[in-house]
């Protein structure tokens, strides 16, 4: 009866508070083992390796990729050398396991830059296209951070006396990639867990190519399998906060409340606003399996966190979560020929996909179509430009807006609407539009964007401050 525990890079880069809340903590004996951990690349170093996520910076791959400046990409792995060795350092200093550490790191750059070398030179022939080799370079590169962080975890543990054991899925030197659920079984067979301790990277070498489906999102991915293939009694992530009951820093971290059990239904709302608890292929993945998943605080280890499970429902309908995202544009299409015409929202569904624009909610009435998008706005207005030309009486125009909205896994809450209207009007914010549907999950409003942050106040002191939520809110 084993856990499959995931830690994120912000968690792993608090190393030496992971031995003491999760890794060890108060356990002793046969308590430290049944549990396997998957492990993401420090904090910063997949940046370093690949681009930066939010600024988008360079890394060692895009700067391969442009190929204008062969140092350039040279200059940047060498940074990344420095960093790893730099955070050896930190962990062992003074110790026998330094050296094998930075052994570790020193090997893998090495072949790293060795295969990027010999690649360039071989396109520099006419029949071989870089091109058609950087996602396995993004790939090798990426594997590079979560290494790192799992053979040092297994180093640490060691060092303290812990049977722990490395599964390094990245597939280095491998044959052949295996199909992904194959590479996963086979990985684990003949793993003891009730006398090791396994420390898995968050990235997995597969013939699928999880980054060409979830790029940086692989390791949930992995966790989730991990979890599906060896039978978990539970799938926990750990992060850096709890799942609460809004944003504590638009709330106030005095008002709002852990989410003690909800549903992967709910974890699937808050998914469709950017606020991830687990990607949406992870969570099906563990649904499937018949798997519940916790989702902690790495730091409060005491704290039993957010249970998430398939059959729950809140014995007590209420509002468990006020969730919204504020990057969003409304593509209005007015056309009076739409009326009985469903064409309109197939093609132009089918043009937002083509153009890998993210729909969150849409709204119609006889004549019109409400497309709620996130995306670049350079392919927000090649969107509508196209509308345009495709439909030449239609009058298409952009708003920028937010979407607020309460989520709950029993939201028959009498009078809600009426509650929430109220709160947002009191509070001088106007409703661009409202979606409440018959599963009575998600309630959303769209207001102004500068109006977000007011909403979601707004919204958690009308529907979720006053109640006493039972069941729904965990114990401290």
């Amino acid at each position: 009866m084993h856990t499959v525990e995931k830690i994120g890079g912000t968690s792993m880069s608090r190393f030496d508070e992971l031995l003491d809340n999760i890794f060890i903590g108060t356990r002793k004996g046969d308590a430290l083992y049944q549990r396997v951990f998957v492990v993401s690349a420090y904090s910063g170093m997949t940046n370093l390796l690949l681009e930066h996520k939010k600024t988008g910076e360079p890394g060692v791959y895009q700067r391969f990729a442009e190929a204008h400046n062969e140092e350039a990409w040279r200059a940047a792995l060498e940074t990344v050398r420095q960093r790893m060795l730099e955070k050896n350092a930190e962990l062992f200093t003074g110790t026998a396991e330094l050296a094998t550490a930075d052994q570790f790191v020193n090997e893998r750059i090495n072949d790293s830059r060795d295969c990027m070398d010999s690649l360039q030179r071989l396109c520099a022939y006419g029949h071989f296209q870089l091109s058609e080799n950087l996602m396995k370079v993004r790939e090798m590169l990426a594997s590079l951070g979560e290494a790192h962080s799992a053979f040092n975890s297994v180093l640490a543990l060691q060092q303290r006396g812990i049977n722990a054991r490395l599964v390094d899925l990245s597939g280095w030197q491998q044959d052949a990639p295996l199909p992904f659920e194959e590479m996963i079984r086979q990985s684990f067979e003949g793993i003891d867990l009730s006398h090791e301790l396994v420390i898995a990277t968050g990235y997995a070498h597969c013939a699928e190519g999880l980054m060409n489906t979830f790029d940086r999102g692989y390791s949930e991915i992995t966790f989730a399998q991990i979890a599906a293939t060896t039978h978990a009694h539970e799938a926990i992530i750990h992060k850096e906060f709890h799942l609460s009951s809004a944003d504590p820093n638009l709330v106030g971290v005095d008002k709002v409340v852990t989410i003690g059990r909800t549903n992967y239904d709910v974890a699937d709302q808050l998914s469709n606003l950017g606020m991830e608890a687990i990607h949406p292929r992870a969570a099906r993945t563990l649904r499937r399996a018949g798997i519940q998943l916790r989702i902690k605080n790495a730091f409060e280890p005491e704290h039993g966190g957010t249970l998430i499970s398939q059959d729950y429902c809140s014995a007590k309908p209420c509002v468990e979560i006020i969730a919204g995202r504020k990057d969003v544009i409304g593509i209005a299409v007015f056309d009076q020929e739409m009326l009985g015409d469903l064409g309109y929202d197939i093609e132009i569904s089918k043009l937002l996909k083509q153009l890998k624009l993210y729909v969150v909610n849409k709204d119609s009435d006889a004549n019109s179509i409400t497309y709620y998008v996130t995306g670049s706005r350079k392919l927000i207005n090649r969107a509508a430009k196209l509308i345009e030309e495709h439909y030449p009486a239609a009058e298409v125009t952009l708003h920028n807006v937010a979407v607020v909205s309460a989520i709950g896994s029993n939201l028959k809450v009498k009078g809600i609407l009426a509650r929430t209207v109220t709160a947002l009007a009191e509070a001088n914010i106007s409703v661009q539009a409202i979606h409440q549907s018959l599963r009575q999950v998600e309630m959303q409003c769209v207001v102004n964007e500068e109006d977000y942050a007011a909403a979601v106040a707004a919204l958690h002191r009308a529907l979720i401050e006053p109640e006493n939520h039972g069941d729904v809110i965990a114990a401290a």
